[in-house]
């Protein structure tokens, strides 16, 4: 009797064992996880729609103005649609024995998502419009390199193959299981595939298209720093579900994440203000909003990693040097990149990205490397990521470029950028005199 009554608790205890271990393997639905990615998938939303576009709007000439809030209004509209019927399938999930290289088109048009459909502790209708928002503001990003030069025609073929053929490819490679991810990179919010991504597609486009006419003879001030500020303002409240968000629950992470955000981006605002001062004599309203967004950009890699001490450091490194990147290297080069897509996002983005492997230590603050992992190793490892995302984007950007120029044409007429592109591709003005 006494062997039957211990049988049967032995039995009863592994069973009970078993029943834990399966809702512990069992997604569940975490309603605080589910609060904050939705409010932090209207932050980044906001992004686009106003802040980018506003922040950009002033920066061009009045001629203009509704020309960069169109194109952010119709990259939303446009990333949307294609998002939704395969580009984020192509970018989420498993493509089967390309799966190192690209997704499958297994959720195409959102195919078996549904209302209790989870990914990890939120739905993943969630999951999938909180990714769709970085797919919207990342080639969104793009606009302001070539800004008051391209035809609106263009720029919408132009934005939806980029999409479709370099974001969602490196989007797959980065988070959606393919080979940099499984390379074992660190990018918790995006260094490389937004901000890497788009300001070196970026400095292609404006190479192609070539200068304004004027440039650099002519001046081009910004016609309403106003907006400008305003649209650096948002873009820094915004942020936060970007990088906080990126944690994708209520956590340690995400509080993490939005404490080093605000830590980099006022340190990299106050030192892009302070080298400019001593520069240029004067420290100007364009100079401190330009130093916030290129703080926002370099710590967006490191803000799942790092600590405030990284924060500190990335944040000094990208208002310096994307200050001499927006101003020094340019005027060397003679480029023009209307609204410094390329020194901020991908100069920025590269800084984040290198130092998100020396400021994810431990030593550093950090979280701690992957066991095995040093800091010479993952810093090898992320400037793999670094590289092939400015030679796959750049190329591929360049190739898509000149497809359309060849078929289409890129570019507005000297008549229609004299006139301004409010009036001649949209018969509207931004003022009423």
């Amino acid at each position: 009797m006494h062997i039957l009554a211990k049988t049967l608790l032995t039995t009863l205890a592994v069973f009970t064992s078993q029943l834990a271990w399966a809702d512990a393997a069992t997604p569940t639905l975490n309603a605080g996880d589910t609060a904050w990615m939705l409010t932090s998938t209207a932050l980044v939303l906001f992004m686009t729609i106003p802040g980018l576009s506003l922040f950009y709007a002033g920066m061009v000439r009045s001629k203009n103005v509704l020309s960069v809030l169109m194109q952010c209004f119709a990259i939303t509209s446009l990333m949307t649609v294609l998002w939704t019927i395969f580009v984020y399938s192509l970018a989420f999930t498993d493509g089967g024995e390309y799966n190192a290289w690209i997704g499958g088109l297994d959720k195409a048009l959102l195919a078996g998502i549904k209302p209790d459909t989870l990914s990890g502790t939120i739905p993943e209708m969630v999951f999938m419009t909180f990714q769709m928002t970085f797919a919207i503001i990342t080639p969104a990003l793009i606009v302001g390199a070539f800004a008051e030069r391209m035809k609106f025609s263009a720029m919408l073929i132009f934005m939806a193959l980029w999409l479709v053929l370099i974001y969602a490819p490196i989007c797959h490679w980065v988070w959606g299981g393919g080979w940099i991810m499984k390379l074992g990179a660190l990018d918790f919010a995006g260094g490389t595939v937004v901000h890497i991504n788009a300001g070196i597609a970026g400095l292609v486009a404006a190479l192609v298209l070539g200068k304004r006419r004027g440039y650099p003879h002519v001046a081009m001030p910004p016609h309403n720093l106003t907006y400008t500020i305003i649209g650096a303002s948002m873009l820094w409240v915004g942020w936060f579900g970007f990088n906080a968000g990126s944690a994708l629950a209520a956590n340690g992470t995400a509080g993490m994440a939005m404490a080093v955000t605000q830590i980099a981006t006022a340190t990299a605002a106050l030192s892009w203000m302070l080298v400019e001062w001593m520069t240029h004599g004067k420290p100007s309203a364009l100079g401190i909003a330009s130093g916030a967004v290129a703080g926002l950009v370099a710590i967006t890699p490191a803000s799942g990693t790092a600590g405030p001490i990284g924060a500190l450091a990335i944040g000094a490194a990208a208002g310096i040097i994307c200050f001499l990147s927006a101003t020094k290297l340019k005027r060397i080069f003679g480029y023009d990149d209307s609204l410094d897509v390329f020194g901020v996002h991908a100069v920025g983005g590269i800084i984040g990205a290198m130092l998100t492997g020396v400021f994810a230590a431990a030593e550093f603050g950090g979280i701690g490397l992957a066991s095995g992992m040093t800091i010479s190793s993952q810093l090898t490892i992320q400037g793999i990521s670094v590289l092939t995302t400015l030679v796959y984007s750049g190329v591929m950007s360049f190739v898509i470029l000149k497809l359309i120029d060849m078929i289409l044409g890129l570019r507005v007429d000297e008549e229609q950028e004299s006139q301004g592109l409010d009036m001649s591709l949209h018969d509207e003005r931004g003022y009423v005199l």
